[in-house]
């Protein structure tokens, strides 16, 4: 079985990152990861501190594409807001990449998988079409409902994934032990985004995941 990678997207162009914050630091690139991030889970267009920012973030996603923004989370520590926005841009991506492994995947760890009970009255686990919808209302800035939740979802999804992972790997070492040690390893990765995932959630619900 051909295997797939999270793919990480193109990196911003200089003329990307000057539309942006004018200069390429550290900092700078730090506080428009958590300003942007920000202004998507909020809708983005009001009440942000600098408005003037967020417009140059709408005149982005409009040009450039979602994968423009998500670049300039990707080196936000897990237990941030931006983060965490990163983790769950990176399953939409694989997901729509390769639907059918996810798929496969999640039908071999449905059933075995260790995840939470029910979360706010949806079937647990929740399957790849209700992640999908999900997480394209998370990032395209239209998401009403509490992002713990999402964020415990889309960990609880990935456990099942990891799960299914292991699984498959344990079929695979019969013939293909190399394979089967890298589908090892990625469902090792994979509970590890998990539980980056739930503790980004628990900083949510206490208020502190910014």
């Amino acid at each position: 079985m051909e295997q797939h990678r999270f793919r990480r997207p193109a990196m911003l162009t200089p003329e990307q990152a000057e539309a942006i914050v004018g200069e390429e630091d550290p900092a700078a690139r730090s506080e428009i990861a958590h300003t942007t991030a920000q202004a998507m889970v909020s809708g983005g267009r009001e009440g942000a501190e600098d408005p003037e920012l967020v417009e140059r973030l709408i005149a982005l996603v409009d040009t450039e594409g979602l994968e423009a923004v998500a670049e300039i989370w990707s080196q936000s520590p897990p237990d941030t807001l931006p983060g965490a926005l990163w983790r769950l841009y990176l399953l939409r991506e694989w997901g729509r990449r390769d639907p059918d492994t996810i798929a496969e995947r999640f039908r071999l760890g449905a059933n075995r998988a260790e995840v939470a009970g029910v979360v706010a009255g949806v079937a647990d686990p929740v399957g790849p079409e209700e992640i999908r919808r999900m997480l394209d209302a998370v990032l395209s800035g239209v998401y009403r409902g509490d992002l713990g939740v999402a964020l415990e979802r889309a960990g609880s999804f990935l456990r099942v994934l990891a799960t299914g992972s292991a699984l498959d790997a344990d079929w695979v070492e019969t013939h293909d032990a190399d394979t089967a040690q890298i589908l090892t390893r990625r469902a090792g990765s994979l509970l590890d985004t998990a539980a980056e995932l739930e503790e980004a959630a628990s900083l949510h619900g206490a208020g502190r995941l910014t």
